[in-house]
């Protein structure tokens, strides 16, 4: 789960990670009074979406002037923004956070995830600060400087030393920044975060580090222990099938191809995406039905596969372990009854009551059903069918 710029910043507050003061709008006229209740000359106006890039795509801008924030705030609320990380569909501006000004005199790059080999949180910083990280990791990758934190003794003050050293901070500048990187592991960690970015993080002309940005994600599996950040969670950032697909207790992902996708277990369904690329194909989802499906459930994920236009045909790929392939086979009639599966669906089903479930589907004289008898089989068909062979 991701949450704004604006609230990530309240977190980082708590935690005595300096940011600059700022407030969150929703109108033009809020924009204004937010300016005139933070003072100074100076402010930024910040669309707030789940993306980064923000800036390249028009969507953070100075102002210095009262009149400049009404009519940049008219500009970007209501917008749809466009970046590297939004595709090209873009997302509405719906809320802008009004900052005051900084004195920026050096630009930085800190960042906190989880390195899943090494099992344990890394800290990364960069010079590049301002600069997409992504770049930097391809162009010069020798400016990230990384040190790995084991949670069990946590972060320790060589850790913070040995990134300021390799950022050639001056002296004076090393202990202000140990205690930044600190107090951000702690956020990190009390919150079950799986990723915070600060890009840029900045000294000011006073010498100060503050937060100008502020990214995080969350560990979904955390949620129910995190009730403070579960209050965050914005829908209307997220993918609306991806929303209710999970009040059904379905994982699904949406993407951008057109074979539908719906399988049993994570391996499986990764197995399943990877076997039609390999025959030429685009998965359109990841959609695992879970091991207890029932045939709402698999009615429920057909509803929601078809909910996509660019969805040309659906591979059901289940190997019938806990959840029983005739329960599978009663879903997919229930679907064709409840919702017009007007595409080629290929069934692969193997394993616990496949034959009963071969019957089932046998019997219901459904025209497109096509039937396949292993996984290359299926994911064959699936692609052919796709592009109308």
């Amino acid at each position: 789960m991701n949450i704004h710029e604006y609230q990530a910043k309240e977190l980082f507050k708590k935690y005595n990670v300096p940011t600059p003061n700022g407030h969150i709008a929703f109108t033009p006229e809020e924009a204004v009074r937010a300016a005139s209740d933070l003072g100074g000359s100076v402010w930024v106006v910040k669309a707030q979406i789940h993306a980064g890039g923000r800036g390249l795509g028009g969507g953070v801008k100075l102002a210095r002037s009262a009149a400049e924030v009404r009519e940049l705030a008219s500009e970007i609320l209501g917008m749809t923004l466009v970046t590297h990380q939004t595709g090209p569909e873009g997302k509405l501006v719906q809320k802008v956070y009004i900052e005051e000004g900084a004195d920026i005199q050096k630009e930085y790059y800190l960042g906190i995830l989880l390195d899943r080999a090494l099992e344990m949180p890394i800290m990364m910083a960069s010079t590049e600060g301002g600069m997409a990280i992504e770049d930097v990791a391809h162009n010069t990758p020798e400016k990230i400087i990384k040190v790995s934190i084991d949670p069990v003794t946590g972060f320790q003050g060589f850790h913070g030393r040995k990134l300021a050293f390799a950022l050639g901070l001056p002296k004076e500048d090393v202990n202000r920044f140990v205690k930044f990187a600190s107090a951000l592991y702690n956020v990190y960690m009390d919150n079950d975060a799986e990723m915070i970015e600060i890009n840029p993080l900045i000294k000011t002309g006073d010498g100060r580090f503050l937060a100008l940005d502020a990214k995080m994600g969350f560990d979904n599996n955390a949620l129910y222990r995190q009730e403070h950040v579960h209050e965050m969670r914005d829908l209307t950032e997220e993918e609306p099938t991806e929303v209710e697909a999970g009040k059904h207790d379905l994982s699904y992902i949406k993407l951008d191809g057109n074979v539908g996708c719906m399988v049993n277990g994570a391996g499986l369904a990764m197995g399943t995406m990877d076997t039609i690329n390999y025959e030429g194909g685009k998965p359109a989802n990841f959609l695992d039905v879970g091991g207890s499906a029932s045939a709402a459930t698999v009615a429920k994920g057909f509803e929601i596969i078809l909910k996509d236009p660019n969805v040309k045909a659906i591979f059901v790929n289940i190997f019938g372990g806990i959840v029983r392939c005739d329960r599978v086979a009663n879903g997919i009639i229930e679907a064709t009854k409840l919702t017009n599966v007007n595409v080629p669906v290929i069934v692969r089903l193997d394993g616990t009551n496949a034959i009963e479930a071969t019957e089932i589907l046998r019997n219901a004289g459904i025209k497109n059903i096509i039937a396949a008898t292993d996984l290359a089989d299926g994911a064959k068909k699936a692609v052919a069918a796709a592009k109308g062979e």
